[in-house]
């Protein structure tokens, strides 16, 4: 057969010069006109494997992270789909949240004003462009509707541009099955899953000190902060005793780090057991500059060692304040708004002076307000010696640039282990889950309790943001226009979703908004993890009634959740909090964890940094097929640097099993049937040397398989790749002349390497089907119908049948000497095509059997006209008595 003739079933051809260009744009063509990752509804929930893909935020573009993180689960979902599952593979868009209204504003020039109308017929001033500004004086304000109109506009066009770079990638997802966290299925599963924590108790509101970030105007919850570490310095403060014993010096030195919240102290702390302050415990003390008398206190929290040892309560500080105000029933003394700017009022403060120097603050951001109290202190004399700088870790919201505030609002708040940590509580129901979840790796568990033992309150899911889901609800507003937050006012499930700032709850009218004896919309949005929380029931229709022909009990709970290691403590751990309470189950069986990407400095990857690197331009570059090789490469869990070294590699075994299959398949070699029984006729390898490659591959099948069976793509990887190289470079160059009919053996010896060579390179194939996804369907459909990606996994028994009981080492033995033989040539830097006059091979006793079974490949190999073999003493193989003879002459190329 030519090299250009048609294959059967298929007609295509073996191309003269295989080439990876064009093959991914060619092939996801192909795929999806024939819908050839479809889920088959027709199905038992035994049949199915399901996954929970991560729908990435559509605010921008992908990075190469992205590309990492979803590769490796496609490997997994494309192994199990070989192995016979139905697979649910969806893919949904995480469109609300911060992230995408930043974006929005920064590209339409445009900010959100509540306040304002909607304006029907309003044009953004920009789209994009070197004009955009992320000052919001620079942007125009417009009605919460015009702006949500403009975020659903650009994150279609971002999601357009995920989905070209996903498909360009390989992913096997069902384009059939996506869905947007934004969208009205979305948004009406989520208001149904609220409403039912909050009729079961689980989701409640409260007025308490929240953490707050003054930028965004939101109240943050514990997973979305981290800690940054800030320059700062200790202030040596004196409060004055109220009643000190007659000629004992009254002073009572703090020390803080936020002098500027002294207006807002509400007492004093010590360790009980202090015997520095024993005598002060229940006595009172007067702050500098405010003149305020506060009470001293003893709590065990407080640290001897830290400080002075006793420390001032101010509301609200920190964590520890909060604590201490709720444990110790102390007064709120609020002086940082939600704009991060001191308050107008303090009225706590009523001495003349103490008002004076608080008028000195008034509308001073946190920054600026520190400094005029450390001036006022210093003049006063209150402020002994010089501040003692320090580095500390400070609180920030994980996409904010400023440091978090306490502001005591009202939010909702959904149940998560973090109140209830009684014995056999939440928290220890949900610690039991990470145990029941099989994690991969198996160590990423301990993060995961980690995080929930280190809970300090409930998950506050109320945003004061504007796109995303809204609260459905309303509140009464009673006889005064006071609103009524004990009266909540819900709508029927069957009516979702809703929008309360619109639609009209039960049994009132659109007049009585906001009127004495109406109703009040709730102004907030549930977070964005309230809602990507539930991407298990968004992608399998948990809220679709009948029409959702049962998909959900089908699919759920799914299989796999793949993500990274950096949202255990939110996505994974939020999915799993909803799941508990909503389905009284875990969400998924198993969770394969990736790990980050690292740029050349080993730091993480991210937006945020700006050392991203987008991913398109490497797919064109190195191929997709060289970009997901990197990917597989990488083990579970381990944070991996950027390596377009690695993707080079790759490209080259992607080119490499094209050239390969383009030699093997030249013979005419039959096909495998789809159970994974050998089809070119196994009696046909009758060589002991194609038997040996024959037994060793059925070592690599078992290998991979039960890495892949561990969901560890990397192992199956590492198993496969090298004998692929040797598979090339040793065993087709030994069997290349026999196989072309040339040698002692005649025409059974090429049957021989034939059939060897048409059954390794069909198993090689589906081996490397779940990572190098394009080279392995061209080859594919060279040879036969169908698509390589749903054939059957290789099994290993067919192999050891066609081997005969051949040892694989024979294979490891002949490859030896095949390096020792084409070493005698480079060594004396001539052509491999020159004769070998003599050479005699000395290797271990119980390789020189090997050898001699061999000895024709091996002499075709090296041009050998005389072969001697010698047992030596060590494990190597080597040659010596070496006689060459003289180089073929170089002829002329044809000129004419």
């Amino acid at each position: 057969m030519t090299d250009t003739a048609p294959r059967p079933d298929t007609g295509t051809a073996i191309p003269d010069r295989p080439s990876l260009e064009g093959l991914e744009e060619k092939w996801d063509g192909v795929w999806s006109e024939q819908e050839l990752y479809a889920f088959d509804p027709d199905t038992t929930r035994d049949q199915v494997f399901s996954v929970d893909t991560p729908p990435p935020t559509a605010s921008g573009s992908l990075h190469i992270g992205h590309v990492f993180g979803y590769s490796q689960a496609d490997m997994i979902v494309r192994y199990q789909r070989m192995r016979g599952k139905n697979v649910f593979y969806p893919l949904g868009w995480d469109d609300n949240g911060l992230p995408t209204e930043r974006r929005a504003q920064n590209y339409y020039g445009v900010r959100c004003d509540p306040s304002l109308p909607y304006d029907p017929d309003f044009t953004p001033p920009q789209e994009g462009g070197s004009n955009a500004s992320s000052k919001a004086a620079n942007q125009l304000p417009i009605s919460r509707r015009n702006f949500i109109e403009l975020c659903e506009q650009l994150t279609t066009l971002d999601e357009k541009s995920f989905e070209e770079v996903f498909r360009t990638l390989g992913l096997s997802v069902d384009w059939n099955h996506s869905y947007q966290t934004i969208d009205a299925r979305s948004r009406a599963t989520s208001q149904r899953a609220f409403l039912e924590n909050f009729e079961k108790g689980q989701a409640y509101q409260a007025e308490a000190p929240t953490m707050w970030d003054v930028t965004y105007r939101t109240a943050v919850a514990q997973a979305e902060q981290e800690d940054r570490d800030r320059d700062g310095a200790y202030h040596r403060i004196g409060f004055t005793r109220t009643d000190a014993p007659e000629g004992s010096d009254p002073t009572v030195f703090i020390e803080t780090t936020r002098p500027e919240l002294l207006p807002a102290c509400v007492a004093l702390v010590a360790h009980p057991d202090d015997e520095r302050y024993q005598e002060l415990f229940g006595s009172t003390v007067t702050s500098p500059l405010f003149g305020v008398e506060v009470p001293v206190m003893a709590h065990p929290l407080a640290q001897m060692d830290k400080g002075a040892g006793i420390a001032m309560i101010c509301t609200f500080g920190d964590t520890n304040d909060v604590t201490w105000w709720r444990e110790l029933e102390l007064p709120t003394r609020s002086v940082v708004g939600r704009d991060g700017r001191f308050l107008p009022e303090a009225p706590w403060i009523t001495t003349a002076e103490g008002q004076e120097a608080y008028s000195e603050l008034v509308g001073l951001t946190v920054f600026s307000a520190q400094k005029r109290v450390v001036e006022m202190v210093t003049a006063s004399g209150d402020l002994v010696g010089e501040p003692e700088k320090i580095s500390h870790p400070v609180k920030f919201y994980e996409n904010g640039d400023k440091p978090l505030e306490f502001v005591t609002s009202r939010q909702w708040y959904l149940t998560n282990g973090g109140r209830d940590q009684s014995e056999g509580g939440l928290r220890d129901e949900l610690i039991a889950r990470g145990s029941e979840l099989t994690w991969h790796p198996a160590y990423m568990e301990s993060r995961y309790r980690n995080w929930v033992e280190g809970l300090t309150g409930d998950w506050l899911i109320s945003r004061q943001r504007f796109y995303g889901v809204p609260f459905p609800l309303w509140y009464a507003v009673d006889a005064d226009g006071e609103t009524d937050y004990d009266t909540v006012l819900t709508p029927p499930v069957e009516s979702l979703p809703i929008d309360p700032t619109i639609d009209v709850p039960a049994g009132y009218d659109a007049s009585q908004r906001n009127q004495p004896g109406g109703f009040v919309a709730d102004p907030d949005i549930l977070d964005t993890w309230a809602t990507s929380s539930l991407s298990p029931q968004l992608a399998g229709g948990w809220n679709s009634g009948p029409e959702s022909d049962g998909l959900f009990e089908k699919v759920y709970p799914m299989d796999l959740r793949p993500q990274g290691h950096d949202i255990i403590r939110t996505w994974l751990f939020s999915t799993v909090v909803r799941s508990h309470l909503q389905q009284d189950a875990l969400p998924w069986k198993h969770a394969s964890i990736n790990g980050w990407i690292l740029d050349p400095d080993r730091k993480k990857m991210s937006k945020s940094k700006g050392n991203v690197v987008t991913p398109i331009g490497l797919l064109h570059q190195h191929g997709s097929d060289g970009v997901r090789y990197w990917a597989g490469r990488a083990r579970q869990g381990v944070d991996t640097a950027f390596d377009e070294g690695q993707m080079k590699i790759g490209r080259r075994l992607a080119i490499k099993i094209l050239n390969a299959s383009k030699f093997a398949l030249g013979f005419g070699a039959a096909p495998t049937d789809p159970s994974g029984r050998l089809a070119a006729d196994p009696s046909a390898v009758t060589d002991p040397l194609d038997r040996a490659l024959l037994a060793d591959l059925a070592r690599v099948v078992d290998q991979a398989t039960t890495a892949f069976d561990e969901m560890d793509y990397a192992r199956s990887l590492e198993v496969a790749e090298p004998f692929f190289w040797a598979f090339c470079d040793d065993y087709i160059e030994l069997v290349k002349e026999r196989a072309h009919g040339n040698g002692p053996s005649g025409e059974a010896g090429a049957a021989s390497a034939r059939a060897a060579l048409a059954i390794a390179l069909e198993v090689l194939l589906r081996l490397f089907a779940p990572v190098i996804v394009f080279a392995t369907e061209e080859v594919w459909s060279w040879w036969r119908g169908g698509s390589v990606h749903t054939q059957a996994w290789p099994v290993a028994e067919p192999l050891r049948e066609a081997a005969a009981g051949q040892d694989a080492a024979l294979l490891e033995s002949v490859a030896q000497a095949a390096i020792s033989v084409r070493r005698i040539k480079s060594d004396a830097k001539v052509s491999q095509k020159t004769p070998i006059l003599q050479v005699k091979l000395v290797a271990p006793q119980e390789s020189l059997a090997h050898l001699e079974a061999a000895s024709a490949d091996l002499t075709a190999l090296g041009r050998i006209e005389r072969f001697d073999l010698a047992a030596g003493e060590g494990e190597d193989i080597f040659a010596e008595d070496v006689e060459l003879g003289e180089p073929p002459v170089k002829r002329p190329r044809n000129q004419g």
